[in-house]
């Protein structure tokens, strides 16, 4: 008898200790139906924004072949890219246009959460074409918005807020945590939870390894960068004290990426407010493409059911949730389908493991992908060329950049001084009162920074080319300028230094 007691003791305390366990991990690594709506929703959006406003009017001069990269050239510089993406079949502006077409529906459709599943794989699809198209007009924030348009083809996104909302859990895939709010618990939530926060955590080592950022300049040198700031940037660069302490806010926000997956209620909305409030000062500030919406987008996730109750609340009080309820098409997963086989269970359980294995390798390959890419572990130089490896997710870290560069086409004609095709003006080397205003776009900035090479590099003699064809009838050649300006936490250091790229004759 006292065996039996002490067994059934036993258990029931390995039973007690793995429920608790459980209940920690669905509490820190499931996500609220809510949040993953919003998540689709911003994705969505920011898809739609990046295509509409920054990818189309682009679309001549950089993914077709009358414009800086032809695919010869793009071939010349990575075969594999060219060889793989869709929208180098052809140079014409028509195949471009109607496949940005296509993706901006399947974004549409994103949005609005119809056949989610399938929008975003379309959607990640393309988008991963395009920037293979052009590798020089990829930045961090592209490559980490594909990763999140993948992660959300894994997750059940459609379940609230959307025109096809399920009414159940779809228990073949995950499950609904209803003791601590309702959560849907999976591998697919657990590994975009945790993708999100080791970015946030990469960047965290990064700059404690840095000293800029450890001893409160970098964002004042940041912020020196013209290229780079904008709107209330120039504003705040007057104000030395304040970047200071922008720079150690945003170091202690970092240090507390941990506690988006440690944490829960209160603590944990206070965490993602703090990164959410970062962003948008880096939006209102800074040029940083679709970086800072991502993240917002991405953050929304860790928020709890108690910061979503009272929205929930509010909108079921309005209209709103009528005219949307008046759109949907409800899918029943009741359970009324084909009886199970004998042995489903198991085959289910097998399922899961292998997709939780799957799912645990995806992840620690993007890991040690970034980590490498960051610096962290010196694996010598990468074949390809560092035009083509600049999608790392370290943004100003280590170290920021210490210049910023603007660009002097120089069109020699046959009769009269020389003229920058930039602007039509008089060649001059004299540092602009703002750089950005010697970019046409914010495309035209992505592809000047990647502009390293010396003469002869595969993307140079297409550049050249593209300007010779646009420049007037008497030009006989052209020569393009890199201006360097150095830049310290104070201001500008020294004077430009141009540096010749490329000259060719037209």
């Amino acid at each position: 008898m006292t065996g039996a007691r002490s067994t059934l003791t036993t258990a029931d305390g390995e039973s007690t200790t793995l429920a608790s366990l459980r209940a920690f991990g669905r509490s820190r690594l499931g996500i609220d139906p809510r949040a993953l709506a919003a998540f689709r929703i911003g994705l969505g959006l920011v898809v739609l924004c990046d295509l509409l406003f920054l990818r189309v009017p682009g679309l001549v001069p950089f993914y077709t072949d009358a414009g800086v990269l032809p695919r010869s050239a793009l071939a010349e510089a990575s075969p594999t890219l060219a060889t793989w993406s869709l929208h180098a079949l052809s140079g014409s502006v028509w195949l471009q246009a109607l496949l940005v077409a296509i993706a901006g529906g399947a974004a549409a459709c994103l949005l609005v959460g119809y056949r989610h599943r399938l929008a975003a794989l379309v959607s990640a699809l393309l988008l991963a074409s395009l920037f293979a198209r052009n590798p020089y007009l990829v930045n961090g924030g592209d490559t980490i918005l594909l990763s999140l348009l993948v992660l959300a083809a894994t997750l059940p996104l459609e379940r609230r807020w959307s025109l096809r909302p399920r009414r159940l859990a779809d228990k073949r895939s995950d499950s609904i945590d209803s003791r601590d709010g309702p959560r849907v618990v999976s591998a697919a939530t657990a590994t975009v939870l945790l993708h999100v926060a080791v970015i946030y955590l990469l960047n965290a080592v990064l700059k404690f390894r840095s000293d800029a950022w450890m001893s409160g300049t970098a964002v004042r040198r940041i912020f020196q960068l013209q290229d780079f700031v904008f709107l209330l940037g120039p504003t705040a660069a007057e104000y030395p004290a304040l970047l200071t302490a922008a720079n150690w806010l945003w170091i202690a926000v970092l240090s507390t990426s941990p506690l988006l997956v440690l944490a829960t209620g209160r603590l944990r909305i206070a965490t993602v407010g703090a990164f959410v409030g970062a962003h948008l000062g880096m939006a209102a500030t800074m040029r940083l493409g679709a970086f800072p919406f991502v993240m917002i987008a991405a953050l929304l996730l860790f928020l709890p059911p108690q910061f979503w109750d009272p929205i929930d609340e509010f909108v079921s009080q309005t209209a709103s949730r009528r005219r949307l309820e008046a759109l949907a098409t409800p899918r029943d997963e009741s359970g009324t389908g084909p009886r199970a086989l004998p042995g489903a269970p198991r085959i289910r359980r097998g399922v899961r493991l292998g997709t939780t294995v799957l799912f645990a390798c995806v992840f620690l390959s993007v890991v040690s992908w970034q980590v490498t890419a960051a610096g962290l572990v010196d694996t010598g130089p990468t074949p390809g060329g560092e035009e083509l490896g600049g999608a790392s997710w370290a943004f100003f870290a280590p170290d920021p950049p210490d210049e910023y560069s603007w660009y002097v086409v120089e069109a020699e004609r046959e009769s009269g001084a020389p003229i920058d095709l930039v602007d039509g003006e008089t060649v001059d080397f004299d540092r602009p009162p703002d750089a950005m205003d010697r970019y046409p776009s914010a495309l035209w900035k992505r592809y000047g920074t990647k502009l390293r090479g010396g003469g002869g590099d595969a993307h140079l003699d297409p550049a050249a080319a593209y300007f010779c064809d646009r420049a007037p009838d008497d030009v006989e050649s052209v020569t393009i300028y890199r201006v360097d300006q150095s830049v310290d936490a104070d201001g500008p250091v020294g004077e430009p230094v141009p540096r010749q790229r490329i000259s060719v004759s037209c």
